[in-house]
């Protein structure tokens, strides 16, 4: 079994889980109310931000010519492609993307990105792809199963955002894969420890992310701050 493999073994659960979350089940029946869609896209917008700061750090990284091409082709894909599906919820939502940019960040959001930004800084190239794999290995994971279980008609209100993680993700998050197995076969046993930590935690706060949108979620004592 490959070192991918073991991980999405290990992982099931919480794969599960994040497909059966109320904001997820939200998307797949067209049914969310309009504060989770802006709350979700506020986030998920600078999420995507440091993402590319992400994959900036793993083509920093990179020694192949073809490695350095993915990640360059990986960012452009952020920047030009995953803000469409964000389009979609923001027509069904009533409202426009440019006037949602630069939120602050919730905690679950504030949480993932920390992580992901602090093994950019201090870990190997397998690292940064294990902690940054769960993002669209999931997003495949929850398009593919609402492709099958919904069979959704254009008219869905999240058709767009449903084939969009359902088709044109695939091959990255296959081509993630097979680079974190070539690099796992020639890592010590204490990377590949690093890794399999670095993708559970990213995993986990999957679900966080999801549930922050669903709640709303905010600071406990938000605090308005003033520029003198």
């Amino acid at each position: 079994m490959t070192f991918s493999a073991q991980l999405r073994e290990e992982t099931e659960p919480l794969f599960e889980a994040i497909y059966q979350h109320p904001f997820v089940r939200g998307l797949a029946a067209g049914k969310l109310e309009k504060e989770q869609i802006i709350h979700y896209v506020k986030q998920d917008a600078e999420y995507l931000h440091a993402f590319i700061k992400i994959y900036a750090a793993a083509l920093s990284r990179c020694a192949e010519k073809e490695d350095i091409s993915f990640f360059h082709q990986q960012i452009a894909f952020v920047l030009d492609s995953e803000t469409h599906p964000h389009q979609n919820l923001c027509r069904v939502a009533g409202v426009s993307y440019d006037e949602l940019q630069g939120a602050p960040l919730a905690p679950s959001a504030h949480h993932y990105i920390h992580h992901m930004l602090q093994v950019a800084k201090e870990g190997t190239l397998g690292e940064i792809i294990a902690v940054l794999l769960p993002c669209p290995w999931t997003y495949w994971e929850i398009g593919k199963r609402m492709l099958a279980d919904v069979q959704p008609h254009p008219s869905h209100p999240f058709y767009e955002w449903i084939t969009f993680y359902g088709g044109l993700t695939d091959s990255i998050t296959v081509e993630l894969c097979k680079r974190l197995d070539q690099l796992a076969e020639v890592a010590s046993e204490k990377e590949k420890e690093k890794m399999k930590q670095h993708f559970i935690l990213s995993c986990q706060l999957e679900y966080k992310f999801w549930d922050m949108a669903f709640t709303v979620e905010d600071w406990p004592i938000p605090l308005e701050v003033h520029s003198s």
